[in-house]
């Protein structure tokens, strides 16, 4: 199953290398990518899938959340990016 996060992220040097490598590293596939400016920021949409049925978006986000300089905005189709 996949899911698509949406997150907006500053535009700092290795910011979105930092973000690729921490959801390989949690256990996710990207299967797709979509960036687009947001002011100071990119609004990035991920579509994962977990490598096995134990990983949880849920799980996944909170790691997001904690990542400098990334901001989830949701998990579902229905994004739209404010400007922060």
């Amino acid at each position: 199953m996949t899911d698509t996060v949406h997150i907006l992220i500053d535009r700092a040097d290795g910011a979105l290398q930092r973000l690729i490598g921490l959801v390989e590293r949690r256990g996710f596939h990207i299967d797709a990518m979509t960036m687009a400016p947001e002011g100071s920021a990119l609004a990035v949409a991920l579509t994962v899938r977990g490598r096995d049925v134990g990983r949880s978006i849920d799980n996944l986000g909170l790691q997001i959340d904690r990542l400098v300089g990334a901001r989830r905005i949701s998990n579902d189709a229905t994004f739209r990016a404010e400007a922060a």
